[in-house]
């Protein structure tokens, strides 16, 4: 591991220079300029001194996990079709997350299957279309530029009556798609 390398990485991340640095720890410049050109190794106490003031730890700085995905774009998207419905998961392997977002087109004239009760909460947001959301003996329509929330004890599922196609992003905690 070039510990130099990794330093200077994380200094110019936090928008420091090697002298301001070198301040802040009460080092001089020229050995924060040798640590980073791995010309020299600093000492434990003198290296948490230094992640101190980088805002970071030993532990976090050592470590050579990948960091989490956080930004999804259309080539992580996975896609199916049938039963009248479009569903595009727009986060790859979302159903081991808290919630699962997918985007989904709902053709005119299609009631999806009906969804036995289960634990969790469904929001979603109807960018085009409309649709009806039918949950145990109650129906509720629900237009463009509408959402819905509810929590998913009783049966549901969602109508097409229209006769255009209705565009929804639609969030499950836990993930159910």
């Amino acid at each position: 591991m070039e510990i130099g390398t990794k330093l200077k990485n994380l200094r110019l991340r936090c928008g420091l220079t090697q002298e301001e640095l070198a301040d802040r720890c009460e080092l001089t410049k020229g050995y924060i300029s040798q640590l980073e050109n791995d010309l020299t190794m600093p000492t434990i106490p003198t290296l948490n001194d230094l992640m101190v003031a980088l805002g970071s730890d030993l532990k976090t700085f050592f470590s050579d996990e990948t960091p989490e995905q956080v930004v999804f774009t259309r080539d992580d998207f996975f896609e199916k079709e049938g039963d009248g419905q479009k569903i595009v998961w727009l986060v790859p392997n979302s159903q081991k997350n808290e919630m699962e977002p997918i985007y989904t087109e709902i053709a005119p004239q299609t009631t999806l299957s009906k969804d036995m009760p289960h634990e969790g909460e469904e929001f979603g947001y109807v960018l085009e279309g409309e649709i009806e959301i039918v949950i145990g003996n109650n129906t509720y329509k629900c237009k463009k530029s509408d959402s819905f929330y509810f929590v998913s004890n009783k049966v549901h599922y969602i109508k097409n009556t229209k006769n255009t196609t209705a565009k929804i992003i639609w969030v499950s905690s836990p993930p159910t798609f």
